[in-house]
């Protein structure tokens, strides 16, 4: 019975921003537009770029239908994030609501489990910055890396030598400061915004409602086949949660942040789409690998329009990497600060304020895994994890409902239970059809993870050492 108590021990959500210490605090530096460009940056990566013609591929114009299902999916998750990040607003995400609403054996699941997803994540958006530089210079200039360093040797090459540059430069810059990291971010969220623009101007100067005569050739099963892969272009948004203890006024600017940085990404989706259906025939979208591209020019005749929108996928993947590293850095940092894991690692570097030791650390096992190891496989991973920890938030958001009726909570999920058991419900629908291999690499992640707990993690936990206690709280 005690070793149940112990494993199922919560933390105090209400005490949560008071007990640390300055050695291990982080400095609120970041506003809600810091904290909205960062949602967005996360949000709009390649997906809008590459996933739109494998939806166009199942659902025909009516992807645009798609596009505003998965953000609907989304929205219910959302709602649930924001109403915690505010109560809550403390670093570490998902893994630190479930620590205050299920327990800590849930929230060290859940955090191994993130470790996990964003890592990979990293990494492979960090290959698929390298294919995008490449693009980009061939479409451009006419010139291109060699294949033995420009891919990793699972695609025939020596090591990816740009997705080492481009984690480096990341690691770097998260190192030198969160305000630092922030305005880099927004600003490469305004150029690929200008970009995505650039493209919806220019295709609605030709557009042509013939393309969407047969609007929906698969009906509503294509609809939702479409959605269902469209879903994975909005994940991003949960990496706002992570900035909860750097933000200036968290009960006001994090609800702003997530749920305005999903609406923006669905009105740019939606309008991109719209227009992409409108200025060239699905088929012409459905047959590339540069979809967008091949639209504007097959409807417009821009010739240089590869090149333009490789350049903003190329701008739109390196933000992606920024705010999704953030967040892996301070999932784990809250972890290592909480004693789950080794406690040196949640030191903050006197002079800049980060987790720098903790973020070199990182930066170097995504460069490495991103240079040499195969992802074509474990990066399915990704999508189970996001969505497991979507379940946790929706579930946690309804236990502290109960458990801490009085808590303060600026913000608050709109006919609860409702909209969280949907969106916990429509997570569960989207991981059952996920591949068998996809469910087992999980789980075994997820026994590795038990293991450490039980090895480390139990007994040096803050709930029962004196010792942690002393060096994190004050």
């Amino acid at each position: 019975m005690a070793l149940a108590t112990g494993l199922f021990s919560t933390r105090d959500a209400g005490n949560l921003t008071s007990d640390i210490d300055s050695d291990h605090s982080l400095k609120r530096t970041i506003s809600a537009p810091g904290l909205t460009a960062m949602g967005v940056g996360a949000i709009i990566g390649t997906g809008i770029f590459v996933v739109i013609g494998e939806g166009a591929a199942l659902a025909g114009p009516a992807v645009i239908l798609s596009f505003v299902l998965a953000a609907v999916t989304c929205l219910f998750s959302a709602l649930s994030y924001a109403e915690l990040a505010a109560a809550v607003p403390v670093a570490g995400s998902a893994y630190t609501y479930a620590y205050a609403t299920l327990g800590e054996l849930v929230a060290f699941i859940i955090g191994w489990d993130l470790i996990l997803e964003y890592g990979v994540s990293v990494a492979a958006v960090a290959v698929g910055w390298g294919g995008n530089l490449n693009a980009f210079l061939d479409s451009a200039f006419g010139f291109a890396l060699p294949d033995s360093i420009a891919t990793s040797p699972e695609d025939g090459g020596v090591f990816n030598l740009p997705a080492v540059f481009i984690v480096v430069v990341i690691t770097t810059l998260l190192v030198l400061g969160t305000k630092e990291s922030a305005r880099a971010n927004a600003i490469m969220v305004g150029v690929k915004l200008a970009v995505l623009l650039f493209f919806i101007v220019a295709a609605l100067t030709a557009f042509n409602s013939d393309h969407s005569a047969d609007f929906s050739p698969n009906g509503f099963d294509g609809i939702t086949s479409a959605a269902a892969i469209i879903f994975f272009a909005y994940i991003g948004f949960d990496a706002v949660a992570t900035g909860s203890e750097e933000c200036r006024k968290p009960g006001r600017d994090l609800p702003i942040a997530i749920v305005g940085s999903l609406i923006i990404s669905t009105v740019i989706y939606v309008l991109v789409a719209f227009s992409a259906v409108g200025v060239a025939p699905i088929s012409v979208m459905s047959d590339s690998d540069a979809p967008l591209a091949a639209a504007l020019e097959e409807g417009t005749g821009i010739d240089w329009a590869a090149a333009l929108l490789a350049f903003g996928a190329l701008v739109a993947i390196t933000s992606v990497i920024l705010v999704i590293m953030y967040g892996q850095t301070r999932i784990f940092f809250a972890m290592c600060r909480d004693g789950l894991m080794p406690r040196s690692f949640a030191t903050v570097h006197p002079r800049f304020r980060t987790p720098a030791r903790l973020t070199i650390a990182f930066g170097t096992l995504i460069a490495i895994l991103a240079a040499l190891v195969p992802l074509s496989e474990i990066v399915k991973l990704v999508n189970i994890g996001t969505l497991f920890a979507f379940v946790l938030v929706n579930i946690g958001v309804i236990v502290l409902r109960r458990t801490k009726p009085d808590m303060d909570r600026p913000f608050r999920v709109p006919l609860m239970p409702v909209l969280p058991l949907l969106g916990a419900a429509m997570c569960i629908y989207l991981m059952t059809d996920l591949p068998i291999d996809t469910w087992i690499r999980f789980v075994v992640w997820l026994a590795v993870g038990m293991l450490i707990y039980w090895l480390y993690g139990y007994r040096h936990s803050l709930q029962r050492s004196p010792d942690a206690a002393g060096s994190v709280r004050r």
